[in-house]
């Protein structure tokens, strides 16, 4: 307990899924949460996005902790939009210690235009940066940047043996993935004089509403019309070398936690892999 205490993390995508876990996660180890999600659905994307309903029951969880939490609804394609909630959060709880840019979409199919690939770069990739980017004033020494990853960062499409994102917005998925192993490492080196820490985590297969839904499932079955979870799921399991579909969420937060907390404090320029293997078993 208290690994991160009296810290305040600014959170992404922080209505359900990954986000939510690291959300509750970095309360019970003592941090003040600012919460964003955008709360609404994103045309191209196949799948229903968090509902305000989300984000209360999120804010229920960390309240839950004793700690404090200020969930806001903004979308992380517009930039005004984040630092006028992130502005009302360091209002509330004082300062901002932790940035996790997590909110993500993965709008998968072969019958997706290119508005699924402008939109799979604007979220992943640019809402990152702009979560990043209006709180970097903000932040001092012992700052910690954590970026949501994928394994689709760091698998070509032929190690990746052809299983994954698929079509226009599993392109623009991939893409904004492997661009952050980039923005990620440059950041670290030139925010490290100022001792302000930049990694990355990617995951492998995590069980959230992105993952278990039809499109993801089709994407790894497209054998199938419509398969079911239980068609897919020995898809989803040859990712891994480890003998596992999918990783819960909480196995990501306790990389963030960590990458939070002072015990990482000259851990920086990380790609952390939570990934089963994933990377490993094809030579990464």
């Amino acid at each position: 307990m208290g690994r991160v205490q009296d810290k305040v993390a600014f959170i992404t995508g922080a209505a359900r899924g990954q986000g939510r876990s690291h959300a509750v996660h970095l309360a019970a180890e003592g941090a003040d949460i600012i919460a964003v999600d955008i709360c609404e659905d994103i045309d191209s994307n196949e799948y229903p996005l968090a509902r305000p309903e989300d984000l209360d029951e999120t804010a229920r969880l960390v309240e839950k902790t004793g700690r404090r939490i200020v969930p806001i609804q903004a979308d992380v394609r517009d930039r005004s939009a984040l630092a006028a909630a992130l502005g009302t959060g360091v209002a509330e709880l004082g300062k901002v210690d932790v940035v996790v840019a997590n909110a993500g979409i993965a709008p998968l199919g072969d019958r997706l235009g290119v508005g699924a690939f402008i939109d799979a770069v604007d979220v992943d990739l640019i809402g990152v940066i702009n979560t990043v980017h209006v709180a970097l004033p903000l932040l001092g020494a012992g700052g910690s940047i954590i970026a949501t990853g994928s394994v689709a960062a760091l698998l070509s499409s032929s190690a990746s043996g052809g299983s994954g994102p698929k079509g226009m917005g599993g392109a623009g998925y991939s893409l904004a993935k492997r661009m952050l192993v980039d923005y990620t490492t440059t950041l670290a080196v030139k925010l490290a004089p100022r001792s302000i820490r930049v990694n990355a985590v990617h995951p492998t297969n995590c069980d959230t509403d992105m993952l278990q839904s039809e499109p993801m499932y089709r994407a790894f079955r497209p054998d199938l019309a419509n398969p079911t979870v239980e068609e897919a799921e020995a898809g989803f399991r040859s990712m891994q070398a480890m003998p596992v579909a999918w990783v819960d969420p909480s196995d990501i937060s306790y990389a963030v936690v960590y990458l939070a907390s002072d015990e990482s404090r000259y851990v920086t320029g990380m790609q952390m892999r939570v990934d089963g293997g994933a990377t490993i078993q094809r030579g990464m």
